[in-house]
């Protein structure tokens, strides 16, 4: 089914302490920090500015997903990406420029599809279901779920080349060069 990547949800649930410093469950729901594009659905679930933060510090997550974490924090989010057979180029860099990462891209498609983009940020990145290839400048390497790849900055391409919608998750952390 077409688009079926747009119908991605990620349930937050929040632990704490209560009146009593006993603790609890605070909260139970879908993340409101997402956004669902052509070229990607993206739902942020935790964000803070720097390290250390004190354990019940809240998420600093806007209304909005924001392409790159807070300079000195991170951010964790899930991310689903349809089929290549649905990738749309025009589609995808607009999608970028409205997760605010019109930077992260400089226009160029690959000729098997895909953007080039990159971010100056350390990407820890988990397959939860489905399947993913990740694309360099020099190579490509097959992830399945439960399969992590670390980016550290780099121009990629991520390539989805099954028939159904991939789940992966992302621990992004600010990096400088």
């Amino acid at each position: 089914m077409s688009g079926e990547h747009l119908n991605a949800q990620a349930r937050v649930v929040l632990t704490g302490l209560d009146a009593d410093g006993k603790s609890t469950f605070i909260s139970d729901g879908n993340t409101t920090t997402r956004t669902a594009q052509p070229g990607f659905t993206v739902m942020d679930v935790w964000q803070f500015d720097s390290l250390p933060v004190d354990v019940l510090a809240p998420s600093t997550l806007g209304a909005d997903p924001v392409i790159d974490p807070p300079k000195n924090g991170l951010v964790v989010r899930l991310a689903s990406f349809p089929p290549d057979s649905e990738f749309d180029a025009e589609g995808y860099k607009e999608s970028l420029d409205a997760f605010h990462g019109a930077d992260s891209h400089d226009g160029d498609a690959s000729t098997d599809g895909g953007v080039w983009h990159l971010t100056d940020t350390i990407d820890v990145v988990t397959v939860l279901t489905g399947e993913l290839w990740a694309v360099t400048e020099t190579g490509e390497t097959l992830l399945k779920p439960g399969d992590t790849v670390v980016n550290r900055g780099i121009k990629h391409i991520w390539s989805n080349r099954t028939s159904e919608p991939v789940l992966i998750i992302a621990t992004m952390m600010a990096g400088t060069r």
